[in-house]
């Protein structure tokens, strides 16, 4: 690709990171590179709601002066941010991707943010979302939606919310992106993108400075180019030890034998099971489990999300929005307002006994398996079709269900099994047990291999 400087983070952070320290990268060179590749590509991506070259550039300066100075931040020092504009962040405007003003209901900039700062990220920008991140396609008719870096010729689905995170790790615009989760929306940009999308529990990053669009299903997380790089940022984030490998041998996943692989497109029943009989080849043992209460997602979800988004916007503020809002998003927003008090208690109680019940189906479990959507990322213009726009609905059909039991998931790049287009495999395991969890997906990246970037050069000139 003539003319686009090479992307510092293919490889990962801990490569970069060792480049850094070694004077054969600087974080000004990095912040440069990603702001050129942003100059050459996003007019066409349209990943970024805005770009905060000069800052970035100053603050590489900083960085650069205090590593020259003896200080180290640590293993993310000079790594260039995105970061999803839901997310409040010093200096920056943030729309929520809504042309209806709401910062104020996002607030200021949050402990996370200054958490990473801290640590020596550089934010470059506030990548494009669905509109108060309610969608799975990651189409936002009012502000934009960012086109698929895997097929330059035909428009996909980014994947929802997180949809221009998602677009600009995976074009090497930064080093990596923040997004968050309610219902699928880190997981299901990462499947349709290959990346490697971490769903933390809720509660152990912090939501501060994050619009609040279900409080009680909210969290933030990475979108990533491998397992090593989210365990490197949990870490940063958390203060706790560096995830590291777990072994293979003695390894049990449990395969659910309700939804989470009914109605697979062909492509995406045969990459994951081509992934699961590597992982079985390698050692680790993958049973068929009951979860029924999966089902119950299609129930739980619009008795709380809507409502929950409806109060905090206020019935009065949605109605001034809505004429200008992306019509799938207000339609979904809208049955917020049918939702009665005792719909929205009883899902409550619910959700306390999904929790209980969660932790008694991991017994013996590592981890459950299944892909992380139904099918590789459609084409936008399916959506005029009922019955197409009827199953792009689905896209949040197989993440939704971490959500409800309260646990962590993340979603694993797989297309390097023949795939044409992206594939996720999902893997879901037991509240807070993030740490665990990344140290499984690190065991089995050396067998399922790292997602590999696509082919930019039909975005360039």
């Amino acid at each position: 690709m003539a003319n686009l400087p090479a992307d510092p983070f293919e490889s990962g952070i801990a490569p970069f990171a060792m480049d850094f320290r070694g004077g054969r990268i600087t974080a000004v060179e990095a912040v440069e590179a990603c702001l050129a590749r942003i100059a050459a590509l996003n007019p066409r991506l349209n990943a970024f709601e805005l770009v905060d070259g000069e800052r970035a550039r100053q603050a590489a300066r900083g960085i650069d002066a205090l590593y020259a100075a003896g200080t180290d931040l640590g293993p993310l020092m000079g790594v260039p941010l995105a970061v999803k504009d839901i997310i409040a962040v010093d200096g920056l405007p943030t729309s929520n991707g809504s042309l209806y003003p709401t910062a104020h209901l996002t607030g200021d900039e949050g402990p996370l943010i200054r958490q990473l700062k801290a640590a020596g990220c550089i934010v470059i920008g506030k990548t494009r979302t669905v509109e108060f991140a309610l969608g799975a396609t990651g189409v936002n008719e009012a502000r934009g939606t960012p086109w698929n870096p895997w097929d330059a010729g035909v428009h996909r689905f980014p994947g929802g919310s997180s949809s221009g995170s998602a677009v600009a790790v995976a074009s090497g615009l930064c080093g990596f992106a923040l997004g968050t989760d309610t219902g699928g929306s880190i997981r299901i940009p990462a499947s349709f993108t290959g990346l490697f999308g971490h769903k933390t529990t809720v509660g152990r990053w912090p939501t501060e400075g994050v619009f609040p669009l279900s409080p009680t299903l909210d969290s933030i997380g990475p979108l990533c180019r491998s397992a090593g790089d989210a365990a490197l940022i949990h870490a940063v984030v958390t203060g706790e030890p560096l995830p590291m490998p777990a072994r293979l041998e003695g390894l049990k996943l449990g395969r659910p034998k309700q939804m989470f692989f009914d109605d697979l497109d062909d492509i995406t029943r045969s990459t994951v099971e081509s992934a699961l009989l590597a992982l079985s080849a390698a050692g680790v043992e993958i049973v068929e489990i009951d979860i029924p209460e999966v089902e119950e997602r299609a129930r739980l979800f619009p008795a709380i999300v809507p409502a929950e988004l409806i109060a905090r916007l206020t019935p009065e503020g949605f109605a001034e929005a809505r004429p200008a809002m992306d019509p799938t998003t207000a339609a979904r927003a809208a049955h917020g307002l049918e939702v009665g008090a005792i719909e929205y208690c009883a899902a409550q109680f619910r959700l306390r006994e999904l929790e209980t019940i969660a932790a008694e189906r991991f017994a013996g479990l590592d981890a459950w398996v299944a892909p992380s959507t139904p099918f590789t990322a459609m084409p936008v213009e399916n959506l005029q079709y009922p019955e197409e726009a009827r199953r792009a609905m689905l896209s949040s059909r197989n993440t939704q269900p971490a959500n409800i039991f309260g646990i962590c998931g993340v979603s694993m790049p797989i297309q390097q099994f023949g795939a044409p287009l992206p594939v996720g495999l999902q893997l879901m395991a037991p509240r807070n047990d993030d740490a665990r969890l990344l140290s499984l997906s690190l065991a089995f990246e050396p067998v399922l291999g790292v997602g590999t970037p696509p082919d930019l050069s039909g975005f360039l000139g």
